[in-house]
């Protein structure tokens, strides 16, 4: 137990395992590697290890499936109310029932896989007794609670005025209300829906975690346009076309901002950006490129036929998904594996540096 504090360096020693001990002994008899002189000092190749062989920072413990379909179903829904909210004032009713039944649907199901996630109702409760405008999670909790009330109320009004039968307990002397009252409530949520479909990924770019800080800026269009693409891919393909005009646009924009973002994360950050392209995230992400692009060109083809909404309407869902899934992995394995905290940081410690010797050469230069 006391070996670590006795003997200087041992404690590392062990974390590192056999393999390190064997070089360390090496060393010490003189042992050469890679052609130098006897006794000259080597160096061997750089380890991105930790202590004991633990991350340098800890892994969220968000759980698999519940947070990814937690993060997809927000962005649905979220788009969703916007496109209701649009549908409502330009006179199409089959989308806006299709619009509000998918936003409240989407919204109460993203609530219950967060509880799941949580562990127990109260936690999500106890979300709400303060708030901290400095906190994504406490700003976020704002923006879900009523969002999930209102989308619920108005996919609720929503089918008592297409079921009558669902009127009782004098309800129906207060029917005429119904669609004034469903405009109101159906556009205050869309006013939600906005902030809705892109305040996680603001939660999880505020995270430590490299693959999902470094892309801070790119990673709000990501879920954006996933969340568009879902909204309107749902909505197209439970709406006649006629009336899916609207939700055929938002489909193919989303799409769009979806691909080019997540080109970016993938591309324009080096080391970090590796956890999209490998493993189980790297596939993911490979599928969910290749839904919502096909997804996109089918909306564009044969968007306009019942078939081809439907086709098009499920591969760009699963677009959607299959993004929530890869990001969250991505994110989970660059939490994981220490060399994408180490090298980020070395290179952020060196332009520091490149930066303090180019002021301090300029310093001179002007005091002669």
């Amino acid at each position: 137990m006391t070996e670590g504090l006795v003997t200087p360096g041992a404690g590392w020693r062990r974390a590192d395992g056999p393999p390190a001990q064997a070089r360390e002994k090496k060393r010490r008899k003189g042992g050469r590697r890679g052609g130098g002189r006897d006794g000259d000092p080597t160096v061997d190749e750089a380890e991105f290890t930790s202590y004991y062989g633990r991350p340098i920072i800890k892994p969220p413990v968000w759980k698999t499936p519940d947070v990814p379909l937690y993060l997809f179903l927000g962005g649905a829904a979220g788009s969703s109310a916007v496109l209701g909210a649009i549908a409502d004032v330009t006179g199409r009713p089959a989308l806006t029932r299709a619009a509000h039944y998918t936003a409240g649907g989407g919204a109460l199901a993203s609530v219950v896989w967060l509880i799941h996630d949580l562990g127990r109702p109260a936690r999500f409760l106890h979300m709400l007794r303060v708030i901290k405008p400095t906190s994504p999670l406490s700003v976020g909790s704002y923006i879900l609670a009523p969002f999930s009330a209102l989308t619920a109320a108005t996919a609720g009004i929503q089918l008592l005025e297409a079921f009558p039968g669902l009127q009782k307990f004098g309800l129906r002397r207060i029917a005429g209300w119904f669609p004034g009252l469903r405009k109101v409530v159906g556009s205050t949520s869309a006013v939600f829906g906005g902030p809705m479909t892109t305040y996680t990924a603001v939660l999880l770019a505020n995270t430590a975690v490299p693959s999902w800080h470094e892309p801070y800026k790119e990673l709000p269009f990501v879920f954006a346009g996933s969340g568009m693409a879902a909204g309107g891919g749902i909505c197209m393909a439970f709406t006649p076309v006629a009336e899916a005009g609207p939700a055929r646009k938002m489909a193919v924009a989303g799409a769009a901002v979806e691909l080019a973002a997540m080109h970016k994360v993938e591309h324009d950050h080096g080391i970090v950006g590796e956890p999209y392209q490998l493993g189980k995230a790297g596939k993911m992400m490979k599928a969910a490129k290749a839904c919502t692009a096909s997804g996109a060109g089918l909306t564009v083809v044969a968007g306009r036929t019942r078939a081809g909404a439907a086709v098009s309407g499920a591969l760009l869902a699963a677009g959607s998904l299959l993004t929530r899934f890869g990001v969250f992995e991505a994110g989970m394995a660059s939490a994981k594996d220490p060399k994408y905290t180490v090298v980020p940081q070395r290179a952020r410690m060196a332009a520091r540096a490149a930066a303090a010797a180019g002021d301090e050469h300029e310093a001179r230069s002007v005091t002669r």
